[in-house]
């Protein structure tokens, strides 16, 4: 190779700067570049459904801050529309191509639409993911609309509908389940959660699903309910979960799909027969990756923590990966403040079959419950005590046994372990996982994927 090596980084967000910048950390002096399908800086995604719906801070407020000078080219506003693993280049919309020495892809994920076709394209429908949709949202709610509907019940859902109620708008919530946080809790967290919705004034439509939006002269007006009630918004958002950005990847050769792109633990990204492609490297909300607490499962997590901590390990690994590789294996975790309450959570509660609440009780809104799959702690959720999951997540790491034995002085003279109630089977999980060939190498085909995402 002649001239100084050169590293590409499609995607221009949380993952992609952090990665960026522990490669220089790493002490790569070559050519740096990022690509961005938006055309801004990176900027920080959590205030968007938080503090910018709220009027509380400006879109262009939400930039994230850099660590160091990262010496880069950036090609922002042009996104990636192809690959070519053996000539090593990256096809960009523009027609433009990009040659590479060692490729990341952390091209993150997007919110599902509504389907036009069920009135997706009409003014007034919305969804939540970028800056763009936060300053249209903002206008929205701004507006002043008589009702607002919220889709879904997930952690989008419940803060942009606990905005709502923070502006004074009334607010219907659609949730396919029977709690919300469902797929992401349980019933039994969930039961509780439905508390919090109540008491804020919304009007929880659970075990119901939108079947059209409709509107009049190109605007929504209403949503016909699966309940067989109609109900009047001029506002709906849609917060139905995420896809994963990999169009682009189509044909590439790479494992990859609406799910994610498959990698190992050291962030390798495996091809389609599950062997690792030479200096192709994945990391953030796009990657699935097997993680060594959650045997026989590909974890995706749209999560703040995971993205930072992955592109580390990334980017170490496309420095010093042939000689000191580093494993992936932070502890998933997240948090969510809705309806006057924080939530934090370490692990990964959808694997489990019975919870527990260890300390407080869930009708004073200051909790901690456990989570146990097969005799095996796998999670914890904190609400408004979010300083005694350190405690907790070192019990995950070890392998700790369900229930967990703690003699906390705020936890119940006699712990009662229910069932978890989550849905079974769902999408994306799977309560007889098949194991995977190895740790490093699953077997793609059928070995089940946990999508612990932000809905």
């Amino acid at each position: 190779m002649n001239g100084p090596e050169r590293i590409v980084v499609v995607g221009a967000s949380l993952a992609g700067l952090r990665a960026a910048e522990a490669l220089r950390d790493e002490g790569f002096d070559g050519e740096l570049t990022l690509i961005g399908d938006e055309p801004y800086a990176p900027y920080d995604r959590p205030p968007l459904s938080k503090a910018v719906l709220s009027g509380w801070l400006p879109t262009d407020r939400t930039a994230l801050p850099r660590a160091r000078n990262i010496d880069a080219r950036w090609l922002l506003g042009t996104p990636a529309s192809g690959v070519d693993l053996r000539e090593r280049r990256v096809a960009l919309a523009s027609g433009r191509e990009v040659p590479y020495d060692r490729l990341l892809i952390a091209t993150g994920t997007r919110a599902r639409p509504w389907p036009r076709q069920q009135g997706g394209a009409l003014h007034g429908v919305q969804v939540l993911r970028s800056r763009d949709d936060a300053d249209r949202l903002r206008a929205a709610l701004a507006a002043g609309p008589d009702r607002v509907l919220v889709i879904g019940a997930g952690f989008t859902g419940g803060e942009v509908a606990s905005v709502c109620r923070d502006l004074d708008l009334d607010v219907t919530v659609t949730q396919r389940g029977s709690a919300p946080l469902l797929s992401a809790l349980g019933g039994v967290i969930g039961s509780a959660v439905t508390g919090w919705y109540r008491d804020a004034g919304v009007d929880l439509r659970l075990s119901t699903t939108v079947q059209a939006l409709e509107g009049e002269a190109g605007r929504l007006r209403r949503a016909a309910l699966s309940d067989g009630t109609v109900v009047e918004a001029e506002v709906a958002v849609v917060a139905a979960g995420a896809l994963a950005n990999t169009e682009w990847l189509t044909g590439s050769g790479l494992a990859a799909d609406a799910h994610g792109v498959v990698c190992d633990d050291a962030c390798r990204a495996l091809a389609d027969d599950g062997t690792p492609v030479a200096d192709v490297y994945v990391a953030g909300d796009v990657a699935r990756w097997p993680h060594p607490l959650y045997p026989g499962q590909l974890l995706r997590l749209d999560h703040w923590d995971n993205a930072v901590a992955q592109a580390r390990t990334a980017a170490h690994n496309m420095i010093h990966g042939s000689r000191a590789p580093r494993a992936h294996r932070a502890l998933p975790a997240f948090w969510s403040n809705q309806f006057g309450v924080n939530l934090k959570c370490v692990g990964l509660p959808s694997l489990a079959d019975q919870v527990v609440v260890t300390q407080g009780s869930l009708n004073e809104r200051r909790f901690v419950a456990a989570y146990g799959q097969r005799g095996r702690l796998v999670a914890a959720v904190a609400v408004d005590s979010p300083r005694v999951l350190d405690g907790y997540a070192a019990l995950i790491e070890a392998g700790a046994p369900f229930p967990p034995v703690l003699n906390a002085s705020d936890g119940p003279d006699r712990p009662d372990a229910l069932d978890a109630a989550f849905p079974r089977p769902a999408a994306g999980r799977s309560s007889t996982p098949s194991a995977p060939s190895t740790p490093s190498t699953p077997s793609i085909s059928s070995t089940p994927s946990v999508l612990a995402g932000h809905e």
